[in-house]
């Protein structure tokens, strides 16, 4: 039997940030105020964002009916100057995306956050489960109203396939080590204010 160490494969359940595409619906100005934990979700989905940015993960945003909600809200607005406008509740039209399978850019994981859970998130999730793709959702980024429909949109989802995950799961898991070069400043973006 050899000593020599068979080479190091990462688990394909993990998030790359080679294959990883961030979804962020509808986290729109009138309304957020209205979601469960509005604070909680605002600061994780800019985690998300900045993390995406810092690791060259591509990132979209989309809006419900912009005329009647408003549009994103201003601190994740500025990392989306083109946020497609939607009356369909899942984003999957406007997005355009092709199949999983007919990508030639290799990004099969979507990292999917927002509001409402259990209408556009879990809508949106579905459809791109149906078109193949890997679909992370992420709890701690996601809120409906009221706290029912929530914790039914991450079952639903989750019992249809989709891998439900928290926001620091999904950082360090693009982050993959700490000798990444980008560490240092990641640091700044995911440490408590506290610490």
């Amino acid at each position: 039997m050899s000593n020599v160490p068979l080479p190091y494969q990462r688990s394909r359940q993990l998030l790359s940030r080679r294959s990883s595409l961030l979804l962020v619906v509808d986290v729109q100005e009138k309304l957020a105020p209205l979601i469960h934990e509005t604070e909680r979700l605002v600061a994780n989905c800019l985690k998300l964002v900045q993390c995406a940015k810092l690791f060259d993960v591509p990132a979209v945003a989309t809006e419900q009916y912009p005329q009647g909600l408003g549009p994103t809200l201003p601190c994740l607005a500025e990392y989306f100057p083109d946020r497609p406008a939607k009356m369909r509740f899942s984003c999957a039209e406007v997005l355009n995306w092709p199949p999983a399978a007919e990508r030639t850019d290799n990004r099969f994981q979507v990292v999917l956050c927002g509001i409402e859970a259990h209408v556009c998130v879990l809508q949106t999730a579905l459809d791109l489960l149906a078109a193949g793709y890997q679909v992370y959702l992420v709890a701690d980024s996601s809120s409906s109203r009221r706290q029912l429909d929530w914790q039914n949109a991450m079952d639903r989802i989750g019992t249809a396939g989709a891998v439900v995950v928290t926001t620091e799961s999904v950082l360090f898991e693009w982050c993959e080590t700490a000798a990444a070069p980008e560490f240092k400043q990641f640091v700044t973006i995911v440490k408590p204010k506290n610490l």
